[in-house]
């Protein structure tokens, strides 16, 4: 990903401008990407990011004397929605978007965890919309990283805010119980069936090819469900030691999400009758 700074505003088409939080993370990357939606007129707000007034300001700065018509989330992690509420406090701007959802993962967790105090004025169903001053935003649902995670697509122009569904660095993580590696896998090809011509994501940089990424993607993970698959034959029946096997130099913070990526494949292995568990092994039907 190119490098650019924090709390700039950064105009990437005519609609659409960046600006990166100062999150960065194993499992953020260089940090949550807010964007606002809009030209002369109102303007939308997309994952506001987390509770940090040095990002609200920077995003307040990008706005400018413009309205803010809507705050939108695209699912309620920390590092995407708790900025929400004290940017509509600071506007009067509603929150827009994914349904509220708060949960204690069977962990350890993976990757940020949800945010309990997320309110919104309005939940929006697949392809619902909101619109502004030459702007739609339509909403796409596309559950698998978490159950209730929006995508956002913008018609004016051919963009789609993919949120954590498709990112511009890494493949997102499915953690269960929430996180449904069959909902991630259905969500994909549901996105491989549109003709977006662009993915902002909400971690790492923007997508310009999305149709060849999403196909890529759906590949990896069928890879890996056979990887999974020829352990088990092989005689490994526990996540742990898959993962030793399969991901070979995985950095030790990183070796969490992995358990939980192959624990999501082995569920959706099971529900479609592939393996069955036996307390804390898998084995082959």
């Amino acid at each position: 990903m190119a490098d650019y700074p924090t709390g700039i505003a950064q105009p990437l088409e005519p609609l659409v401008t960046r600006v990166l939080a100062r999150n960065a993370s194993p499992y953020t990357h260089s940090g949550t990407q807010s964007f606002i939606v809009g030209g002369e007129g109102a303007v939308a707000v997309i994952d506001p990011g987390p509770v940090d007034d040095v990002h609200l300001d920077a995003i307040m700065t990008a706005v400018g004397g413009r309205e803010v018509a809507a705050i939108l989330c695209t699912h309620t992690h920390r590092d995407h929605s708790p900025g929400a509420a004290p940017l509509a406090a600071r506007t009067g701007a509603a929150i827009i978007g994914c349904a509220p959802l708060t949960m204690d993962d069977a962990g350890p967790r993976s990757d940020a965890a949800f945010d309990v105090d997320y309110r919104p004025d309005r939940v929006l169903g697949d392809g619902e919309a909101v619109a502004g001053d030459g702007w739609t935003l339509v909403a796409v649902a596309t559950p698998g990283h978490t159950s209730n995670h929006l995508a956002f697509a913008l018609p004016e122009s051919g963009a789609l805010f993919s949120g954590d569904h498709v990112m511009g660095w890494s493949t997102t993580i499915v953690s269960p119980p929430d996180g449904d590696m069959g909902d991630y896998m259905a969500s994909l090809s549901k996105l491989l069936d549109r003709d977006d011509r662009i993915y902002y994501p909400a971690h790492g940089d923007l997508i310009a090819t999305p149709q060849r990424l999403v196909r890529s993607m759906l590949g990896h993970r069928k890879q890996r469900e056979g990887q999974i698959a020829r352990a088990i034959e092989r005689g490994t029946h526990d996540v742990p030691t898959m993962v030793d096997g399969m991901y070979v130099g995985l950095a030790a913070g990183l070796v969490g999400a992995a358990r939980r990526s192959v624990l999501a494949h082995l569920i959706d292995m099971e529900r479609r009758g592939i393996v069955r568990q036996e307390g804390d092994t898998w084995h082959r039907m």
